[in-house]
């Protein structure tokens, strides 16, 4: 048994894990998702949230856990899983970067993503600088983010959606190979993707090599389009994990 602690993206929340978690539960692990300040539940204002609120309302979640777990982002939660590696590096058996933001030491996630002409993201970002946070617009949910998802899913979307801080995508990482390069990385990419192009994550994962590539003929939302191959890929880590850190010494 394993335990799994699922990050979401931007503007999304827990919510958005609610096929996966039961599915994890049914293969005889745990399963934790956490809304992150600013979204969901959390109500905490955009202009409060930090890079650091975001890490520490994690290590939290792994702080409370007996043993290390396989830590999963998704999209913006990659930036938020590798900035908890390095302060919880023995709280972590595997990161898994599920369509994510895999972004190299002294870097901020912002140019990054900026720099992605493939994303309709990109190109639908209203941006409010005043109140600190940053939205998509409706028009572009299901393109930009749920392309092969169900219309009943995008509908749940629409109305759980909510705006998503500044600040912490525009905060440089600070990771080390000491304590985030100790831990065994994963990627997971999804080759239909309009939200964070499928170049953009092949160039990620090359410029920040992971022990292991998996392929998603998805656009950018799995748990909601896919979620049953999803899980396999997940479960399918639980001993490739073991063979990582061998591989590593």
């Amino acid at each position: 048994m394993s335990t799994y602690v699922l990050i979401h993206g931007s503007w999304h929340g827990a919510w958005c894990w609610y096929k996966i978690i039961p599915l994890l539960e049914r293969a005889g692990h745990k399963a934790i998702a956490l809304d992150l300040p600013g979204h969901g539940h959390d109500w905490t204002a955009a202009r409060e949230v930090s890079m650091q609120s975001y890490v520490e309302s994690v290590c939290n979640i792994l702080d409370a856990r007996p043993e290390p777990v396989i830590l999963v982002g998704h999209s913006r939660g990659g930036i938020v899983i590798s900035q908890v590696a390095e302060h919880r590096p023995e709280k972590i058996r595997t990161l898994v970067y599920l369509a994510a933001f895999l972004i190299p030491n002294g870097e901020a996630m912002l140019p990054t993503a900026l720099s992605d002409t493939e994303s309709l993201i990109v190109s639908n970002l209203v941006v409010n600088e005043e109140q600190g946070y940053h939205m998509l617009r409706a028009e572009a949910f299901r393109e930009a983010l749920y392309a092969d998802c169900s219309e009943e899913e995008v509908a749940l979307a629409t109305a759980l959606l909510t705006p998503e801080p500044n600040a912490p995508v525009a905060t440089p990482m600070h990771i080390t190979e000491e304590h985030f390069g100790g831990i065994p990385r994963v990627y997971i990419e999804t080759l239909r993707d309009r939200g964070v192009s499928p170049s953009l994550q092949k160039k990620m994962y090359t410029a920040l090599p992971c022990q292991k590539i998996i392929s998603m003929e998805t656009s950018h939302s799995p748990f909601f389009s896919a979620p049953q191959e999803l899980v396999r890929h997940l479960t399918s880590l639980v001993p490739v994990n073991e063979e990582l850190r061998a591989a590593r010494g």
